[in-house]
């Protein structure tokens, strides 16, 4: 009968170094390698062959671990400052780092767990009680303060309302929107024209009160012009234009 033994699965092969560490309770800055090589290299024995692509990154964890077997058993190297060279300083700050985000991912995960714990329940307040405002006690409120206090704190507020003002934006005028129409003043311009049959562009201008109103006339001009109801003329450059009504 043949003996059935499950192995233990790793996420990797950093996973099941760090295991082996844990596991022979060694100094992870001290590994003994020959121990966790052949440790290694047993499980690797053992592991299901059918995916390539996860056998094939325990093996090239093997092959760094003889490697760094093999160097352990040479005489030691030296960097420039003439300081020893450990061949396993690689392999123990990747052992590091991957034991640091390992226990992070279990942090994240009991955090998750105890979220799922939590249960939010909507406010059912009603609207009454949540406007409800206590009635203030003028006596309580008032208690303790003299008239002298008041004259102050009315100052400060009259002094606090003053620091608001903006000094030059007080000093504008209100901006009104005219309602001005071009059907209107076309009107206006023709009325005008039949009363004073031959005029100047000028004397029209001066009866507006405002430049949206001699921006508007100078807009109905130009549709009486348009509609043959005006004539206008100037006979040289610079004089005055002339206003004639256009006899039907």
């Amino acid at each position: 009968m043949d003996l059935e033994f499950k192995l233990q699965v790793f996420e990797g092969p950093l996973d099941l170094l760090l295991h082996l560490i844990e596991k022979n309770k060694v100094n992870i800055y001290d590994i003994p390698i020959v121990t966790i090589t052949e440790q290694y290299m047993e499980y690797i024995r053992q592991m299901d062959r059918q995916d390539l692509n996860i056998v094939s990154e325990f093996l090239v964890m093997a092959a760094t671990l003889l490697d760094i077997k093999a160097k352990m058993l040479l005489p030691k190297e030296v960097d420039e400052n003439e300081e020893e060279v450990d061949p396993r300083e690689e392999l123990v700050r990747r052992l590091l780092e991957y034991k640091r985000y390992k226990y992070m991912s279990f942090e994240l995960k009991d955090r998750e767990i105890d979220a799922e714990k939590i249960n939010y329940k909507q406010e059912t307040i009603p609207i009454e009680v949540k406007k409800y405002e206590p009635p203030v006690d003028m006596d309580q409120l008032m208690k303790g303060i003299t008239l002298q206090q008041l004259s102050k704190i009315f100052s400060e507020v009259l002094k606090r309302q003053e620091n608001r003002v903006d000094q030059v934006r007080s000093q504008f005028g209100t901006i009104e929107k005219e309602e001005v129409s071009i059907e209107d003043k076309m009107d206006y311009v023709l009325d005008f024209t039949v009363k004073n049959k031959h005029y100047s562009f000028k004397k029209l201008l001066k009866k507006q009160c405002s430049k949206v109103q001699v921006i508007v006339t100078f807009l109905a001009i130009l549709e009486l012009m348009k509609t043959g109801k005006i004539m206008i003329t100037q006979e040289h450059i610079f004089d005055e234009i002339v206003i004639d009504v256009v006899e039907a």
